[in-house]
């Protein structure tokens, strides 16, 4: 899992798919931040990973603090699907 941080707003929601280096990632968690005070463009914070890393995304079993951060303009992100996946925990 990583935290990715979208500088501008390409749609996508929680359950989202996106393309990132070569391989589809499923954002997890996305807060949106900007709209009334702070940078120029809104932000997305997403929690990012693979769709086997659900079940440990769902039961907190990692900490959000330690988490790698990459950021992406929202013209660099490919979306696969804007809104939710079939996510669920088996």
């Amino acid at each position: 899992m990583k935290r990715l941080i979208i500088h501008g707003d390409p749609g996508v929601q929680n359950g989202a798919v996106i393309e990132r280096d070569g391989e589809e990632k499923v954002l997890f968690g996305v807060t949106r931040n900007g709209d009334w005070h702070g940078p120029e463009r809104v932000q997305l914070w997403c929690v990012m990973g693979e769709r086997d890393e659900l079940e440990a995304y769902a039961k907190r079993d990692y900490v959000p603090h330690w988490l790698d951060v990459e950021t992406v303009d929202a013209e660099d992100v490919t979306v696969v699907t804007e809104s939710k996946t079939s996510m669920t925990i088996e």
